[in-house]
């Protein structure tokens, strides 16, 4: 018999490594195959919760945020783009000028979760950002994606007209922070076990194993 394991992705949008582990995190679980079901949730995160509408140029950004130098940026580009790579996720750097605020988006996600589309909104929402350099802040951009993975695209649009899943979205952010968790992906298991960062494939596999075996 499979065992369900619970898995909370704690992620946002806007993050090139919670990409990369959500690729790395479902390799992994193919790999494993039968023995699990995973009883994956995607929990809100925001990297920057004050970020204006508009967004802000991505370089300007980071450079104020950690003091990257455009070198820096480069390689880190670089290497995002390798690892995103290996498995099999598409980061078009040149695409992505601007950082956004992700809050709706978010909001979006947790009504997706009700409707049992919350993981295919979630990769299309990665690959509008970092693949096609769309707003994941944009309600037009919002709206479409919610329609192409088979949500109602008008319900969407209420929803996003309204406040509809904010409050509940600020109480999981807060919970989250409360648990200590500052910095994405964090993968938690069984509401036990944490793992942190886009980790690789084998990473993800060896603690899914390690949690299976312990029953």
């Amino acid at each position: 018999m499979p065992q369900v394991m619970k898995i909370d992705f704690v992620s946002d949008v806007s993050c090139p490594w919670c990409a990369i582990g959500l690729h790395a995190l479902e390799k992994a679980l193919d790999r494993i195959g039968d023995e699990v079901v995973a009883d994956l949730s995607f929990q809100p995160f925001e990297l920057n919760p004050q970020m204006v509408p508009e967004g802000q140029d991505i370089n300007e950004h980071l450079t104020e945020k950690y003091g990257a130098s455009p070198e820096q940026s480069q390689h880190t580009r670089d290497m995002i783009r390798a690892r995103g790579e290996e498995v099999g996720f598409t980061f078009n750097m040149d695409k992505r000028g601007r950082i956004y605020n992700t809050f709706d988006a978010h909001r979006l996600l947790a009504w997706a979760a009700e409707e049992g589309r919350q993981r295919e909104l979630k990769h299309a929402l990665f690959k509008a950002y970092f693949t096609e350099g769309e707003n994941p802040g944009s309600h037009e951009v919002l709206v479409r994606l919610a329609g192409e993975v088979g949500l109602d695209a008008a319900r969407a649009r209420e929803i996003l007209a309204s406040d509809a899943y904010a409050a509940e979205t600020r109480e999981q952010e807060n919970f989250f922070l409360e648990q200590g968790i500052h910095s994405v992906p964090a993968v938690i298991l069984n509401d036990r076990y944490l793992i942190s960062g886009g980790q690789p494939v084998d990473v993800f596999e060896q603690a899914l194993r390690q949690v299976l075996a312990e029953g």
